[in-house]
């Protein structure tokens, strides 16, 4: 009878694993393979590789992983759960070990032993900043492998505070760093101190990391430059830590060493042959949603109607009057300009990323008005300025700004010029959210998205990106999907896998776009507002915002709700548009102006 090999498979968010053991329980084969949305050409590999490996033999597996569960279904592999298989290669290899430290594809987990009571087993939830995915999303903003972002960090001086809660608000630390010339090196290097501290300060709260520590996943093996980071964050000696030669296969490992559930027993070449049978995989009806218009027809028929509700706009050679009233929004990452006349006609627009740099930003930006109205042969005089944003205080300092005003205020104000009745507003751009309730024309109660970016504009930009489309061709797409996939309203690193599932289920990807701004929207009001009941939100919407150039979300937001909505034709533009408003008015209030700005020919 030929022998039989005990052997644990791992297959996570975006690899798969596969550890065989000896009667000793020593690791004897492994193998460790990127599967790319493709599990079961991957699954194929792997066992193939062992077979080369093992020749004709028996084995007694079982599965474990975040897309092991699926595999177990299908192939009735019995299933154990990634912290309890990590735990047990601990329990019977390494028993000195006080604390384990495991980093994956999209999880972290963390697991402290003690000889008194029961692992403590730690695992993070709904965000997958500080993993190996998060650090993925870094290297390629830095144009790099990760192999190369582990090379860069080993000839770093310096570490610079990057925000590990979230890739896309990492995504703005990284691009400010860069738009000062940081040196890549040290970039590198402050990325991976970022995801030490964010598994740290989430996951090790309320307890000690004890040596000795353990440190396992993917990352830890390919990655030396992170062992080196949480060493030194945590200040360990060198023998009070084991990063092993088998980090990367650790829950593999404990699946082909747990004793205590029945395996599936059955021959190499049969278990090979089952992978062959193809099966098709249907969607479920349970995962769909509903289509976001009928039919083109519908959509354009829609898109008419909002347009009465657009702002009222004129060229530079139009306006009766040389007094114009400027609003500026300087955002964390962009800077927009609105110039209006005494009639609250927008007379110019502007919008441009701040590169790291919002006061250059709104230079250039009333440069470019000074051009324009140059061309139109008209010289004007700005009678009242306001700004509003992240850089309000450096802008209003820097350029004699009349008025400075909250965020809150401007979008107020945008919001009521065209829909005096306004009893919401959300305004939804590339990083933040915030949402306004007004009752009886006075604002009652603000919120904003704190520590997630997972419902905002990068959000989706990034994933047309990902699938080789703009973010309007992306926004098009959604609209005429007839079978939206329900996503979800998860963290974006999470959120991927599942893209990634229902590609290999056979969705469009206009399917996953209207299921992605469906998600947007289900993450703001269930996630962020933490709604219950959409009534309170009233039955005048206005909505701004970048994000909100993307129609299927706006559409989402009133089959959410079951409400019309409003937009204007320059949603991005509203908090500058506010500021220019509030100007304005100021000036018919008080008319004396001691600080002119003049824009010449």
């Amino acid at each position: 009878m030929s022998e039989s090999y005990k052997v644990g498979l791992d297959v996570g968010s975006t690899t798969m694993k596969v550890a065989v053991v000896n009667d000793m329980g020593n690791i004897i084969f492994s193998d460790y393979l990127r599967h790319n949305a493709d599990v079961p050409g991957t699954l194929k590999t792997v066992f193939n590789r062992l077979k080369e490996f093992l020749g004709e033999c028996y084995i007694e597996l079982m599965v474990t992983g975040s897309a092991g569960m699926g595999l177990s279904e299908r192939y009735k592999i019995p299933f154990l759960q990634e912290v309890v298989a990590a735990a047990e290669v601990i329990s019977q290899k390494y028993p000195n070990i006080h604390t384990l430290i495991d980093i994956g594809g999209e999880d972290a987990k963390m697991i402290f032993f003690s000889d008194r009571k029961a692992p403590d087993m730690r695992m993070n939830g709904s965000c997958a900043g500080g993993t190996g995915a998060f650090i993925d999303q870094m290297a390629t903003l830095l144009g790099v492998e990760v192999r190369e972002l582990n090379a860069l960090a080993e000839k770093s001086m310096n570490i610079y505070p990057i925000a590990s809660r979230c890739g896309v608000f990492s995504k703005t630390d990284i691009q400010n760093l860069l738009a000062r010339n940081v040196a890549k090196e040290d970039i590198a290097a402050s990325v991976f101190h970022a995801v030490c501290l964010q598994t740290i300060t989430s996951l090790a709260r309320g307890h000690d990391i004890e040596p000795n520590v353990f440190f396992c996943g993917g990352p830890f093996a390919y990655i030396p430059s992170l062992g080196k980071a949480y060493v030194k964050l945590l200040n360990l000696k060198e023998d009070e830590y084991i990063i092993s030669e088998n980090a990367g296969v650790i829950p593999a490992w404990g699946c082909a060493l747990y004793k205590r559930e029945k395996r599936l027993a059955v021959s190499l070449s049969e278990f090979i042959r089952n992978l062959d049978k193809k099966e098709q995989v249907f969607m479920r009806a349970t995962d769909r949603l509903k289509p976001l218009f009928c039919d083109e027809k519908d959509f354009k028929l829609w898109k008419k109607s909002k347009e009465q509700h657009f702002l009222n706009a004129i060229s530079l050679s139009e306006a009766e009057s040389e007094e114009c009233y400027v609003g500026i929004d300087s955002g964390s990452t962009t800077t927009k300009i609105v110039a209006i006349d005494n009639k609250e006609r927008v007379l110019f627009r502007h919008y441009a990323k701040n590169q790291g740099n919002p006061l250059q930003a709104v230079s250039n930006g009333m440069d470019v008005f000074r051009k324009e109205a140059g061309k139109a042969g008209r010289n004007f005089i700005i009678a009242g300025s306001g700004v509003t944003g992240y850089g309000e205080d450096l802008i209003k300092a820097g350029f004699g700004i009349e008025h400075g005003l909250v965020e809150t205020i401007a979008h107020y104000s945008a919001a009521q010029k065209y829909n005096p009745n306004v009893s919401f507003i959300l305004d939804i751009g590339g990083q933040d959210m915030k949402a306004i309730f007004v009752e009886n024309g006075t604002i009652n109660r603000l919120e904003i998205n704190e520590a997630c970016s997972s419902g905002c504009g990068s959000f989706i930009e990034g994933f047309a990106e990902s699938l080789g489309y703009t973010a309007a061709e992306f926004s098009l797409l959604a609209c005429l999907g007839q079978f939206p996939c329900d996503l979800g309203s998860r963290c974006t690193v999470f959120m991927n896998s599942k893209v990634k599932q229902f590609l290999r289920e056979g969705a469009q990807v206009e399917d996953i776009s209207a299921g992605l701004a469906y998600s947007v929207i289900k993450n703001c009001l269930y996630k962020v507002l933490k709604l219950t009941n959409t009534d309170i939100l009233g039955d005048n919407i206005v909505v701004q915002g970048g994000t909100m150039r993307n129609l299927a979300v706006v559409r989402a937001l009133e089959l959410e709700t079951g409400k019309s909505v409003r937009f204007s034709d320059m949603p991005e533009l509203m908090g500058a548009y506010g500021a220019a408003l509030y100007a304005l008015r100021q000036h018919v209030k008080n008319p004396v102006r001691e600080n002119e700005m003049v824009v010449t020919i």
